[in-house]
């Protein structure tokens, strides 16, 4: 999420992805980098134990929000 923030405040359009089990701490620390309400991507917890094709099937799933978030039409 910090990542995401600090290119964002540089100017560099950027999108985070966390996993739904950090949704709250994502939120809580857009709050304390000053960017209440900062939009994220959250996917399905866990991913660690994940195939490359069940990743490639949610990275694919969440690839319209990424694009929504950065303001780019499909």
């Amino acid at each position: 999420m910090a990542d995401g923030i600090l290119l964002e405040r540089a100017g560099v359009p950027a999108v985070s992805v966390c996993t739904d089990a950090f949704r709250i701490t994502g939120a809580a620390m857009a709050s304390g980098y000053g960017f209440p309400g900062y939009e994220y991507v959250s996917l399905p917890h866990p991913v660690a134990s994940l195939t490359a094709e069940q990743i490639r099937e949610r990275v694919t799933a969440a690839l319209p929000q990424v694009l929504e978030i950065l303001g780019v039409e499909e």
